[in-house]
């Protein structure tokens, strides 16, 4: 239970997070000259804390629930880690209360952050087309093309585990999709917004050849 809890918070904010990204690009493309009087530290502060406070809530209450179950049969979990849909296999009980819980409390942060995303891209790619000239064009899509790329990652692997009917997926490959999304993603994310600033490689280069030379 409790690395089926710490499984769902970090995963849930990372979507609400994503929502927060994506907003934040729009601002950036859409209204450059409002940026730095909406995104401030107060606003961005506020976002991280309530998306925190809502991913806690609803990962707490669904832990405290699937634990008072019973679990009559094996022990043993067939996946890779503690995911909620193969533990309440294993439950001998009913589980509707969880799985009623879910799809109440599970889909604001799934819809809500996906509304977000693709109504903020929507806007950008709009913006993006507008603009004249070819190299203004690609400047602007390079600004968010790492959160993309994130994002795309993310809720196809999700969308596929959770969402696709599970008859048109084996147990091996609903373990090779989970994997993408939590160890794939958060691996290369170092790589797509640290390495790709220009600030962070000028910073990485001056300590390679500080302890090299």
């Amino acid at each position: 239970m409790t690395q089926l809890y710490f499984f769902l918070t970090p995963e849930g904010f990372e979507g609400l997070l994503l929502a927060v990204m994506s907003y934040d690009r729009y601002v950036a493309i859409c209204n450059p000259l409002r940026y730095s009087s909406v995104m401030t530290n107060r606003f961005c502060i506020n976002s991280i804390t309530m998306c925190w406070l809502l991913d806690t809530f609803i990962s707490f209450t669904v832990t405290i629930t699937s634990s008072k179950l019973n679990f009559c049969g094996s022990n043993l979990i067939d996946h890779v880690f503690c995911d909620l849909v193969p533990l309440l296999e294993l439950s001998c009980s009913n589980t509707f209360i969880v799985h009623l819980e879910v799809y109440v409390m599970g889909s604001p942060i799934i819809i809500i952050p996906t509304t977000i995303i693709v109504v903020s891209y929507t806007y950008i790619v709009i913006s993006v087309l507008r603009i004249p000239s070819s190299t203004g064009r690609q400047k602007a899509f390079s600004t968010c093309s790492s959160h993309l790329i994130v994002v795309s990652i993310f809720y196809w692997t999700i969308f596929s585990v959770y969402v696709l009917p599970n008859s048109r997926q084996t147990r091996v490959s609903t373990k090779i999709l989970s994997l993408l999304y939590t160890v794939f993603t958060p691996f290369i994310n170092p790589v797509i917004y640290s390495l790709r600033n220009k600030d962070i490689k000028e910073a990485v280069q001056k300590v390679f050849h500080k302890h090299v030379m």
